[in-house]
């Protein structure tokens, strides 16, 4: 099949899938009717093939009810921070993406169930994540070789946020839906939320929206500039309209979501502006050392006394169209189409002036077809066809204008037999890069992945899970055509032409008891990557780095899991933790170390549930990290103290959920290793968040 064909095929799927008959969807919901917190058996949505969370291959998490609601941050990568294995990049408080098991980026893809979510936030840590977590109805997280459905660059795993833009089912109600206000002390937030349902025959009817005013937060305390982060407020304003037409045996929908988001970014510095490369050097200010120092008092003082934190604004626009059709021909029990459609763009600020805009119009369709079994063997097949036109206006526009099309076919199968489930996945990706620039040349790549595993079930409350894969990732546009300075990170970026793709070589194995009064899940993992893609770093001037992205050898190897045990119908405790060990394989020049990799975890929960009533009492503990890439400062440890509750009751007749909770309880000053302006924002201090909640 040529990649012509298969650029037009899965467009032609879709215009044909939306015109086929439509007819109902499952009856059955996971809505919250009576109580914010009840949560039954999880179906993996991101499996593809709608594998219960225990029968995977490889470790999921998956936040829903009333421990998604107390979770919930205002970005996407601080909601999940807490979760064994998983992290955050933390970019102050408008900026935040997911780190699993020590990577993230683009090797760490984010999905608005199914259909990639498109902004620039894989292109730099201050981008926002083009989602809002508190419309969020469940937000899974798959690793290792179960994203490989999803693409052979999600390397270190798919958080797929599942939200109800777009109905699946006719409301049991004539109108059904919810209505949340919170606040917190640390940055003095307040957010409001709601999403409704209504219809009649067989249209269904959604909208919801939020809206989010979160000033400057404080940080711990004796931290030596000050109590908060200067620049670190965040406003959003976000709603969405969706319709489906609803059936016997499907449903087909679209949706539209108005996205407006306006943050700081702290720790920013014009001090090196003017810095750039000569040869594998760098030049900052003027040619003469006492020149250089003396511009560079200017620039601090200017910066301490005058100047403005840069601020991002964000506009996007987004549709999503969706569809799933049960029994559409012989041989094929399902049929589902994901779609979407994003015109994105944000403007970073300087003084009120623009600098520098961020532009990206892509889309992503996906067609799957589940095959009824076959000598006991069931799967999905299926085509995808993604593109992004990217561009950067100003200042600091980095990376020229490119376009990037991605198309994939992909396979995944299973087969049953007594205690044992097998699957096996095969994905074959064609990307295209076009880059309007005389001076640098397209570039295409092909790559294939590959994954097996197995789940055994070798006792009534035990099972074994292990997974291997190989999977490729394609370099993206930035690591090949970066070309200037990236103040947000204090770097000046080169690209590299000659980058090939990388190999990732994963092993997961997963031990678990999940029945009885003691459960526990421990997972081990070790990925080797041929060809690991990273910013080399070149030189460094005061902290400013010229970083060339390059490719060399690779290993991640961790642990991550949790221990629980119930002392009575009313308490239970759980001891958890995590940990990752990154490293080039062969010493050539400087550290062995790969960079901003999270220190290992450690931590204790002790929850009750007494009537209506929930309490939770937390200690983690967060170890140094001392192992340190090029040019890196060690961070230190630190120590977290939080609780929580909430109280579940009917308000007017209306089920409600009134909660609160305490984070960081001593005011610690913590810094993220993650972080690339860990020093300039560190996490926040003492934080009490409380809302209530209605669900009707």
């Amino acid at each position: 099949m040529s990649v012509r064909t298969l650029q037009r095929t899965p467009l032609a799927l879709a215009i044909l899938f939306a015109f086929a008959p439509v007819v109902h969807a499952q009856t059955d919901s996971t809505r919250l009717k009576t109580d914010p917190d009840s949560v039954p058996t999880v179906v993996v949505s991101a499996s593809t093939l709608g594998v219960l969370e225990d029968d995977m291959i490889t470790p999921v998490t998956s936040l829903s009810g009333g421990a998604l609601v107390r979770a919930r941050e205002s970005t996407i990568g601080e909601t999940l921070a807490n979760q064994p294995g998983i992290t955050s990049s933390h970019f102050g408080a408008g900026a935040s993406r997911p780190v699993i098991r020590g990577m993230d980026g683009p090797r760490v893809k984010i999905l608005s169930d199914g259909a990639e979510v498109q902004d620039a936030s894989t292109i730099s840590p201050d981008h926002a994540v083009g989602f809002e977590p508190v419309l969020a109805e469940r937000i899974e997280v798959l690793r290792g070789p179960s994203a490989l459905a999803y693409g052979g660059g999600a390397v270190g795993g798919v958080v797929n946020i599942l939200d109800r833009k777009i109905p699946t089912r006719m409301p049991e109600k004539p109108i059904e839906g919810s209505m949340e206000v919170r606040a917190n002390s640390v940055a003095r937030e307040k957010t409001g939320a709601f999403e409704v349902t209504g219809g009649a025959g067989n249209i269904a009817v959604h909208a919801e929206g939020v809206k989010r005013d979160a000033g400057d937060y404080r940080v711990g305390k004796d931290w030596n500039e000050g109590r908060r982060v200067n620049g670190s407020y965040k406003e959003t304003e976000s709603g969405t309209v969706g319709l489906s037409w609803v059936g016997e045996r499907g449903y087909i929908g679209a949706a539209y979501t108005k996205e407006r988001t306006e943050y700081g970014i702290p720790g920013h510095n014009h001090e090196f502006a003017s810095c750039h490369p000569h040869g594998d050097h760098l030049h900052c200010g003027g040619h003469g050392h006492e020149e250089e120092e003396e511009e560079g008092h200017d620039h601090d003082h200017e910066h301490e006394h005058g100047e403005e934190v840069p601020v991002v604004k964000l506009d996007s626009d987004r549709w999503d169209v969706r569809g799933e059709y049960r029994n559409p021909m012989a041989g094929i029990t399902k049929a589902r189409l994901r779609a979407s459609f994003t015109d994105y763009r944000h403007d970073e600020l300087e003084e009120g002036v623009v600098s520098t805009s961020f532009l990206n119009k892509g889309h992503d369709v996906r067609v799957e077809m589940e095959h009824a079994p076959v000598g006991g063997v069931r799967g999905v097949f299926g085509l995808q066809t993604t593109r992004r036109d990217f561009n950067t206006i100003g200042e600091e526009a980095y990376v020229p204008p490119t376009v990037t099309k991605k198309h994939a076919a992909f396979l995944t199968e299973e087969y049953k037999l007594d205690n044992w489930r097998f699957e096996a996945g095969l994905r074959h990706e064609w990307q295209d890069i076009k880059v309007d620039s005389a001076t640098v040349k397209d570039t295409d790549a092909r790559g294939t992945s590959v994954a097996l595993g197995a789940v055994w079930k070798f006792q009534p409350q035990y099972s074994l899970r292990a997974g291997i894969s190989r999977s490729h990732r394609l370099p993206t546009a930035e690591e090949l055509y970066a070309d200037g300075v990236h103040l947000a990170t204090a770097t000046y970026e080169i690209g590299n032409q000659d980058l090939g793709k990388e190999t990732s070589n994963n092993i997961d194995v997963t031990l678990r008891k999940f029945e009885g009064d003691t459960t526990f899940s421990l997972s081990a993992f070790h990925n080797r990557v041929d060809n690991y893609i990273y910013a080399h770093t070149l030189d460094d001037h005061e902290g400013f780095q010229l970083v060339e992205y390059a490719q060399r050898d690779a290993t991640f190897t961790g642990l991550e899991g949790e221990v629980r045990h119930k002392f009575s119908n009313i308490v239970e405790g759980t001891l958890f933790g995590d940990m990752v060990r990154a490293r080039f394989d062969n010493a050539g020049e400087g550290s062995r170390n790969i960079p901003r990799i999270p220190a290992h975890r450690i931590g204790a929960r002790v929850n009750a549930d007494w009537q209506s009533w929930h309490g939770m009492v937390e200690v983690v503990r967060v170890g140094k990290q001392d192992r340190v890439g090029d040019f890196e400062e060690r961070t230190g440890g630190y120590n977290m103290v939080n609780l929580g509750g909430h109280y579940t009751t009917r308000i007017g007749g209306v089920p409600a959920q009134i909660y609160a909770r305490i984070n960081n309880l001593t005011d610690q000053l913590a810094f993220s290793h993650t972080s690339f302006i860990k020093e300039a924002a560190p996490l926040p201090g003492r934080n009490i968040t409380a809302g209530l909640r209605f669900v009707f």
